[in-house]
């Protein structure tokens, strides 16, 4: 805070908020990591609702509310760019940020609801009923989860897309460095999703290659590889809501809040009155 004359006025400073956001919310990723590592894996408790509450593989507890929370809250920011960007700045481009946000909000009530996996299931329940069978010739070709198969293709185009149109639209280096860090750490994640689908008997199935190599439990294995999955969705989506807190940022600084205080003088009269 500074004062110029009869004004004070009141600077934030961007960089370090955005540097403050972004480890506040890996310090909250890790911990839901080792929550589950400590309290549901090594049995902390043997209260069973409480070790579901920290197992991150089952997505219905702690760690997912928290992914849910951040996702929608990535799509508000996206939207809010979309606002300033169409409304204020006149930007024809803008349209974009109106496609990431209504991904990101789906998105979120995607994860919340578990859309997409029940999506498949059902899919799968209809192509068995089906009398032709080329719905289940169709769905046969993918060997992992139904679900990639049916909307796999659609995340896809929506997320090259957006890839594209960042790429585009933030021309700094290091909002270019982010945008490849979030597209990497989430086609990892999907990646790990994909090898879980398989059967254990596949022969793509690295989940049972390493069971088998390093003489582990099954459960082990697909257990944190789960986890590994889920953290690194929650990085992507992380360092998503940051490269548009910092876009965000941009397009409203230098932003000033101006308190305009007037001199007041007591028993003393105005002299340009008189």
């Amino acid at each position: 805070m500074y004062a110029t004359g009869d004004q004070v006025n009141i600077l934030y400073d961007d960089k370090k908020i955005v540097i403050r956001m972004f480890l506040v919310l890996i310090v909250f990723e890790v911990f839901f990591v080792l929550l589950d590592a400590f309290v549901n894996y090594g049995k902390f408790t043997e209260i069973s609702a409480l070790r579901k509450m920290a197992n991150i593989a089952r997505e219905d507890g702690m760690a997912t509310w928290f992914s849910v929370t951040q996702t929608f809250l990535a799509g508000l920011t996206a939207l809010a760019i979309y606002y300033l960007s169409r409304h204020i700045n006149k930007v024809r481009s803008a349209v974009g940020w109106l496609v990431i946000a209504c991904f990101f909000i789906y998105m979120a009530i995607d994860d919340a609801a578990q859309i997409h996996e029940r999506l498949g299931t059902a899919f799968n329940i209809i192509s068995k009923r089906g009398d032709d069978g080329v719905l289940s010739a169709l769905l046969s070709l993918s060997p992992s989860y139904t679900w990639q198969l049916v909307v796999g293709p659609i995340f896809v185009g929506i997320g090259l897309y957006m890839s594209f149109f960042l790429w585009r639209e933030l021309k700094a280096s290091g909002s270019r460095k982010l945008i490849i860090l979030a597209v990497v750490w989430m086609g990892v994640a999907v990646g790990l999703d994909f090898f879980e689908g398989l059967e254990r008997e596949h022969r793509w199935n690295i989940y049972t290659y390493l069971a088998e190599t390093y003489a582990l439990k099954d459960y082990t294995v697909w257990h944190f590889a789960k986890v590994a999955e889920e953290f690194l969705e929650m990085l992507s989506i992380t360092t998503f809501w940051i490269i548009f807190s910092k876009h965000l940022f941009f397009l409203i600084s230098p932003l000033e809040l101006t308190i305009r205080a007037r001199k007041e003088e007591v028993g003393k009269t105005d002299t340009t009155l008189t």
